[in-house]
């Protein structure tokens, strides 16, 4: 006889992997906008850092987005 893994340990796996590269894709979305918040900050000439802020607040409401869009796929999945 052989053992069939069961399907709730197999799924707990794919979902564990997928919310990994969820936290990864989160952390790269941050760090680009921020990037690009520097970038547009030294471009412009700014004294403080308002492109630096606005990008990074922007970055991290896509990266909420993106994540709770996941979330559901996962969900239904």
């Amino acid at each position: 006889m052989s053992r069939q893994k069961s399907p709730k340990k197999n799924n707990g796996l794919k979902n564990g992997v997928a919310l990994t590269g969820i936290a990864f894709e989160m952390g790269i979305i941050i760090y680009l906008a921020v990037k690009g918040g520097n970038w547009m900050d030294a471009h412009y000439g700014t004294e403080k850092k308002y492109f630096t802020v606005i990008a990074t607040l922007l970055g991290v409401a896509i990266a909420i987005w993106v994540v709770l869009q996941q979330l559901k796929r996962l969900n239904n999945s």
